[in-house]
């Protein structure tokens, strides 16, 4: 997945992949984050366009191992997506997937396998909840029984490594 544009041209990656709790590590880069997260509107209308600048780079970021950075960036769209709509719940399982690779990384596979189970439980909701017209929202161009079954196939395993990470973009383009 190739880094999204904002009005300006590109935006960067961050310097360095935040991870809490590691010795000597910097804080995050919130400056790079911010300009991702200034893209997000106070609100959107109707749903959260699939090509929105901040959405990819969420996606991206996770995707190239920036999970905090990622867990960030889609909160900012999560808060911002209609409220009760089915944007916010694809979402919401996107920060879960984002916070588990995160947990898989700092070596807590349980607490991983958990927000996993949570990201599951939010995108069986979202296959519940009636959809709307095709569109361009994010809803509707995100395979979401392709995640459920990914999902479902790493926490059917013993114990979760760093490399049962799950990459979002991958699945997109799948």
């Amino acid at each position: 997945m190739s880094v999204p544009s904002n009005a300006s041209g590109p935006l960067r990656w961050p310097q360095w992949a935040y991870v809490p709790g590691e010795t000597g590590a910097p804080d995050a880069d919130g400056e790079t984050l911010d300009i991702a997260k200034a893209l997000v509107p106070p609100a959107f209308r109707g749903h959260v366009p699939a090509r929105h600048p901040a959405l990819r780079y969420g996606l991206a970021l996770n995707d190239r191992g920036y999970f905090w950075e990622a867990q960030e960036v889609l909160e900012a769209v999560w808060a911002a997506a209609p409220q009760g709509g089915r944007e916010r719940i694809l979402l919401r399982a996107c920060v879960h997937i984002a916070n588990a690779n995160l947990r898989l990384r700092m070596q807590r596979p349980h607490s991983a396998a958990r927000l996993f189970g949570d990201a599951l439980g939010e995108l069986r909701m979202l296959k519940s909840r009636k959809a709307a017209a095709a569109g361009d929202g994010f809803v509707e161009t995100f395979p979401v029984a392709a995640l459920i079954a990914l999902l479902q196939a790493k926490l059917g395993r013993s114990e979760l490594s760093k490399a049962d990470w799950i990459a979002l973009g991958a699945i997109v383009r799948s």
